[in-house]
């Protein structure tokens, strides 16, 4: 039997679209950039951190690299409710996103920060810096320039992964396309629409994420 394409339903449920692509919009922006400054702070501390607290750092990044992010979310707005802890699904999305961006860009950044000549180190301790002050201002950001590609990709990987927060009802683009597939029946055309979107999303965030790194290092750029 043959198959025939019908996008006409597009015009109909576009506000429902443009509605999902800011709800996906929003979580990526607090994901990322909640979720880089966790996974900076953690990398500090597994670096050049209290000894004490870097067996807590390492045991957060093996528990989430080693979970499924679903099950994860899934914890986070089903499991914490239990012990009091009540949130919406916007609010659990936007948490388990960071938990999660925190724990694989923490250990991007602590392999830049390994990467760090050990004589920057010694700069700063010859400067009278404490170690805070050290990372700070010496060590941080030729770290974040070697590892900025890397670290961009797993924002995207996140972004693409948030397609599953639709599981507990937030409202962003696989929820809009799921509620509208329930409605026109056009299951192609409309997983078909939601890629080209998702695809779009990706490459537009990409190049975002390569334009803030050349205004964050000049210099790199330059090179």
């Amino acid at each position: 039997m043959d198959y025939e394409f019908d996008y006409g339903w597009i015009a109909q449920y576009w506000p429902l679209i443009l509605s999902g692509i800011a709800v996906t919009l929003q979580l990526i922006l607090i994901g990322a950039l909640l979720g880089i400054a966790l996974g900076i702070a953690c990398a500090w501390v597994r670096a050049l951190g209290p000894r004490w607290a870097r067996p807590i750092v390492a045991g957060y990044v093996e528990l989430i690299r080693n979970t499924p992010f679903l099950i994860q979310l899934f914890f986070i707005f089903f499991g914490l409710p239990a012990i009091g802890l009540q949130m919406s699904a916007i609010e659990a999305a936007n948490l388990a996103m960071i938990i999660n961006l925190g724990a694989y860009g923490c250990e991007i950044v602590r392999a830049g920060i390994q990467a760090t000549p050990r004589g920057q180190f010694e700069a700063g301790a010859s400067l009278a810096m404490t170690p805070f002050e050290t990372f700070h201002h010496v060590v941080l950001v030729p770290a974040l320039q070697r590892i900025w590609p890397a670290l961009s990709s797993q924002v995207v990987i996140v972004m693409l992964g948030s397609a599953v927060v639709s599981q507990i009802g937030a409202e962003d683009l696989t929820y809009a396309a799921s509620f509208i597939q329930s409605r026109n029946f056009r299951a192609f055309e409309t997983y078909f629409a939601s890629t080209l979107i998702y695809l779009a999303l990706a490459i537009l965030l990409r190049q975002a994420m390569a334009l803030l790194g050349t205004t964050i290092f000049p210099r790199r750029a330059a090179r």
